[in-house]
């Protein structure tokens, strides 16, 4: 599906959201007999531009990422006489309202419906079953074959679930049990202490300190390379190993552990391996490597890298993809207010991304298949819609900001104080914009 690459799918994304939530302010302001002058995708020069009959000038600008509709209003030129019940600034101020919010609420309908279409397509995914562990699931129990079943009082259906319900409950730093399904069949509760978790950790730092990695990503024990001599004389790339020191492995995960735990300096680590179908014995004597500043024992063997292919797929019938979708829109909805919660409480602001992010995830979505860039497009349009919520200035939440100031106090903001607010506006989202864009930077760099 990708043809495009990352710029192409960056600005049909933009370019289909922006559309919809212009659309928003578009058809409620036109419901309420306002005027609108321009309807305009993107800004800058103009590239095409057509009057309608209705005398809307509509135009599509050189710059993709962003739109905007102009409204007719007293505030910014004369209007004349006969065409002041046309003017957004003599609407009432709950007609103004409903104009502003109108637009994250078609984002959040096309979020919906985004997700409904998915649903029904068929959403490819990995199956919640627990391969290796480290940090807190390590010390709450949790094994080799456990499959997620719920987190929490909420339902695991793939393993895109358990991460966004894991960080989600992790946000509390309150204990959190989790029901399993053991590899035996048996049913378990396992608990994760997210107490123990420090403040300001992004998403991918929660979930690393978390330790519960799925099992399609665990690599099979197959010597991918060998990086020291002993190594490179006991085995090859291709060999399976199947034993260490006497205890069986099935994935490379489990063998470098077993080596960490049982290395030590001068003495040989006996492997079973299989090569060219046959059963062979090998040693190796563990070498010290001071690579990062510190220093440990290794054999010297790197996995063979492969990539795992989806074995789940989340396809719900018409009627039931309703209320899936349903559940999906207020999961991804809590999941960024809780985002944002931290951003303006913790200071953790790990997690805001710049266009660099949305264009490489976006291209990334595309290579996966129309399902998965569906599901893209809705969890951005969600996003989207909430972000212009905030009660930051020259936002439509901004708006909202304004209108219920002007409803306490009885008459509109003064000229002065409106243009205070877009610059604190400015300022305030030009920064978070700097604070995104450097994390996409640290995220490039090697």
């Amino acid at each position: 599906m990708s043809v495009f690459g990352s710029i192409g799918w960056l600005i049909l994304s933009i370019g289909i959201l922006i559309t919809f939530h212009e659309y928003g302010h578009f058809v409620v302001a036109r419901r309420f007999g306002v005027h609108v002058l321009r309807f305009s995708l993107g800004f800058g020069k103009p590239l095409f531009k057509r009057v309608g009959t209705d005398g809307t000038e509509y135009v599509v600008s050189m710059i993709p990422l962003g739109g905007y509709v102009k409204m007719l209003d007293e505030r910014e030129f004369e209007v004349p006489e006969q065409d002041l019940h046309r003017a957004h600034n003599r609407k009432p101020v709950w007609q103004r309202m409903l104009i502003a919010v109108a637009g994250p609420a078609f984002n959040f309908l096309l979020g919906f419906a985004l997700l409904w279409t998915t649903f029904v397509i068929g959403l490819p995914d990995y199956q919640p079953v627990v391969g290796h562990t480290t940090g807190l699931a390590a010390q709450g129990g949790f094994q080799s074959g456990d499959r997620l079943l719920r987190i929490g009082d909420e339902r695991v259906d793939t393993w895109t679930d358990a991460g966004m319900l894991l960080v989600s409950a992790a946000m509390a730093r309150e204990p959190v049990e989790v029901e399993v399904q053991r590899e035996d069949g048996g049913r378990a509760t396992r608990s994760l202490a997210f107490q123990q978790l420090p403040p300001r950790l992004d998403d991918a730092q929660t979930l690393d300190r978390i330790g519960l990695f799925p099992r399609q990503f665990e690599l099979p024990a197959v010597v991918g390379q060998t990086t020291t001599p002993a190594a490179g004389k006991a085995l090859r790339a291709g060999d399976r190993i199947l034993a260490v020191n006497g205890t069986s492995v099935a994935y490379f995960g489990d063998f470098a552990r077993i080596v960490h735990e049982q290395a030590r300096p001068g003495i040989p680590i006996d492997l079973t391996i299989e090569r060219d179908g046959k059963r062979l014995d090998a040693q190796v004597i563990p070498q010290e490597d001071r690579a990062d500043g510190g220093s440990r024992l290794i054999i010297g063997v790197a996995a063979k890298v492969t990539t795992a292919a989806y074995d789940g797929l989340r396809r719900y019938g018409p009627i039931e993809a309703i209320g899936a979708s349903a559940s999906e829109v207020r999961r991804q909805v809590a999941a960024n207010v809780g985002m944002l919660v931290r951003v303006f409480t913790e200071g953790a602001t790990g997690n805001l991304h710049s266009v660099v992010s949305i264009a490489t995830t976006a291209d990334a979505a595309a290579r996966n298949g129309v399902a998965w860039f569906l599901y893209f497009l809705a969890v951005l349009s969600l996003g989207l819609g909430l972000i212009n919520l905030l009660p930051i200035p020259i936002l439509d939440g901004g708006h909202l900001l304004y209108y219920l100031m002007e409803l306490v106090k009885g008459r509109p903001l003064s000229e002065r104080t409106l243009a205070v607010g877009q610059f604190v506006g400015l300022v305030l989202l030009g920064g978070l914009m700097c604070v995104a864009f450097y994390n996409d930077l640290l995220r490039q760099s090697p």
